[in-house]
């Protein structure tokens, strides 16, 4: 039945668990912003109440406006994220949209080996303040292993503390925060845009200075993408409360700045500095433990975005665990020690969280970019708005555009590393998705009530081997009218397959997010049927339990009788065997096909290589299962000329022919 995602009410727990799923990576952001705004330049008023104005109107429009608002009422059936999204649209029937989610997944997994590196590295550096020459390197690196290392066992013990210990972070940000900004509150003038308009068109290299403010708002997306566990008005709650915390902090910050107007920042990192003597221990150890709760909730939504992308064909199978009985609770071992070796990699290529803010950034400006060309025409085509989607358009492709245009002088600095592994990403899931569509293309489907009569004398043919009392097939075909010709080629031609039944299994991924439905077409009476699944791209699918599953169903119905055929074994009420065909289309040898097809297809059969097999991915390990192999055409046949050359025979029968005339 189609469960749906669960409502989330608004209440107290609510609003405490959203603060620590949603909230981790954006509410560490002040450990490092205003230290990358400032960088080594000279502190000015112009630049520190520029670059406060700039933080608080990019709060407030791409957080609040944007994802808080527009965004979580773009949700399907209560679930968000760039797939919910793309799940929603794809409907429409235009193509494009799949690159741009594409585009949206790869962006947001290299952000994935970036985030821990820098949120963690900003906290432990809080204790080269009284010890200038301790390692930081090696604290960071075994803080990583560990997190990484516990994500197999699941985080449901440790999970629970997570929302209290961030509303201490944030609280405490806030209390810091305060001190500060009550010695100077002329800086809360900085409310004024007008403070962030000057900084980008008046002070020298202002405008560039909005990769560094774009930090800020790296954890947005994490809003929209964590919905179906929080609900959308725990996270609006919760974001009031967080919103003011940061905003308290970053002015306390600026406000300190202001106090060393004419100097540099000469190695001062601005978070740190704001805290009161004899609390530097406390606000490493929370601010520590805050970059970790940030790391874990980034890792866990990096495993539901390549969950979704699977089931949704759109990523290589991969092992997929479930450590916990907490709803959607997943561990993908492949992911967490590819993003382990990842963030490692990072650590020791940049070493300090300020040489990461040069690779932070560029990749999840073209996410936000991907998200709001797919919001635009959510509200296009579902909404039927066309103001508001103009207005969103108009807004937010400007703002985003001079944010990724800002971002883009990070590329030497570091944002290659996010934009090489991005890219690595998208060429993955676009050969996927150009392969698909290759196979989908040139599958051919034949009537299935052509081959009623023939099912039928096989099934009675006794002179053949019984392949199995029940053959299984997973069909390309979405219903009973038309079967996948490959299966009739492996049924009749390959090798004649008798079977007492015969079933086709079709697995439908559609676009609500916890569907979990079945139907049934009898095609023979007790001896052929076609079973067609329906899943949500964020329910189980692990097939071999869901077909256990309706086979009792039919059982309890009389419509097919689970005991053993053979005699011997029926006796003992032994139940029925089955076996699984699993069938690959391989591009036929004989193809002519382009160059570029021929790519797609070499880079799939790589791909494969170092996947899940079909059998794996669907749960069919232990079952019955034969893997068959069976060409396709993706092309026209190759061209081929030959002569036929006379034997010596034949050329001796012909002069005799001719010497006898």
């Amino acid at each position: 039945m189609d469960s749906g995602a669960i409502k989330q009410k608004l209440s107290t727990a609510g609003v405490l668990v959203s603060l620590g799923i949603i909230y981790g990576d954006i509410g560490t952001s002040p450990l490092y912003v205003f230290k990358a705004i400032v960088g080594e330049s000279i502190i000015t008023e112009d630049l520190v109440l520029g670059g406060v104005s700039c933080v608080f109107w990019t709060l407030t429009l791409i957080t609040t406006i944007k994802y808080v608002y527009l965004a979580l009422n773009a949700d399907n059936k209560g679930e968000g994220g760039i797939f919910a999204l793309y799940a929603l649209v794809r409907k429409y029937k235009a193509k494009w949209v799949v690159y741009l989610a594409i585009i949206g997944c790869a962006t947001l997994i290299s952000d994935g080996f970036i985030t821990p590196a820098i949120s963690i590295s900003s906290a432990v550096e809080g204790l080269t303040i009284n010890n200038p020459n301790i390692p930081t390197v090696p604290i960071v690196i075994v803080i990583l292993i560990l997190l990484f290392f516990f994500q197999q066992f699941g985080t449901s013990v440790v999970g629970k503390t997570f929302g209290p210990i961030m509303m201490v972070w944030f609280i405490t940000l806030g209390v810091f925060g305060m001190i500060h900004l009550s010695q100077n509150p002329t800086v809360l003038k900085a409310l004024n845009p007008m403070y962030a308009i000057n900084l980008l068109i008046n002070y020298p290299g202002g405008f560039w200075l909005l990769g560094a403010v774009f930090l800020c708002t790296t954890g947005a997306e994490a809003l929209y993408s964590d919905l179906g566990h929080c609900g959308k008005h725990n996270i609006r709650v919760g974001w009031g409360f967080v919103k003011v915390s940061l905003l308290i902090n970053y002015f306390g910050q600026a406000a300190w700045l202001l106090t060393l107007e004419g100097s540099t920042l000469d190695g001062q990192i601005p978070f740190y500095a704001i805290v009161p003597d004899g609390f530097l221990i406390f606000s490493i150890a929370i601010a520590t433990m805050a970059a970790v709760i940030a790391s874990q909730a980034l890792i866990s939504g990096t495993f539901t975005l390549v969950n979704e992308a699977m089931k949704l064909k759109l990523w290589p199978s991969t092992k997929v665990r479930y450590p916990s009985q907490i709803k959607g609770q997943i561990y993908l071992p492949t992911i967490n020690w590819v993003l382990l070796a990842g963030t490692i990699l990072v650590v020791l290529i940049f070493r300090e969280s300020s040489a990461m803010e040069g690779a932070y950034g560029l990749a999840i400006t073209f996410d936000m970019l991907m998200t709001t060309t797919l919001l635009v025409y959510f509200f296009t085509t579902a909404k039927k708005s066309r103001l508001r989607s103009t207005i969103l358009a108009l807004v937010f492709f400007s703002i985003e555009g001079m944010f990724l245009v800002s971002n883009l002088s990070k590329f030497q600095h570091g944002g290659w590393f996010t934009f090489t592994i991005a890219l690595f990403f998208f060429g993955l899931m676009f050969t996927l998705v150009k392969a698909r569509g290759l196979r989908d293309r040139h599958t051919e489907f034949v009537d299935l009530k052509h081959y009623v009569p023939m099912v039928q004398d096989l099934q009675a043919d006794t002179t053949i081997p019984k392949e199995a009392t029940n053959l299984v097939y997973m069909a390309v075909a979405d219903s009973k009218r038309s079967i996948d010709s490959n299966i009739v080629y492996s049924i009749f031609k390959k090798r004649p397959k008798r079977a007492d039944v015969y079933w086709f299994i079709h697995v439908d991924t559609v676009d609500s997010p916890y569907t979990s439905k079945y139907s049934v077409d009898t095609i023979i009476p007790k001896k052929c049927f076609f079973i067609r699944i329906k899943l949500g791209f964020k329910s189980d699918h692990r097939v071999n339990l869901l077909f256990n599953r309706v086979l009792h169903d039919m059982a309890e119905n009389a419509e097919i009788d689970l005991v053993s055929h053979y005699d011997s074994l029926k006796k003992h009420s032994m139940p029925a065997d089955f076996k699984f065909i699993i069938l690959h289309s391989l591009a036929s040898i004989d193809s002519e096909i382009s160059t570029f097809d021929s790519l797609i297809i070499q880079g799939y059969r790589f791909i494969k290589k170092f996947s899940l097999s079909t059998e794996a991915l669907y749960g069919l390990e232990l079952a019955n299962v034969e893997v068959e192999r069976v060409p396709i055409m993706v092309g026209p046949p190759a061209k081929v000329r030959i002569k036929r050359e006379r034997s010596d025979v034949e050329r001796e029968k012909e002069m005799r022919y001719y010497e006898g005339n």
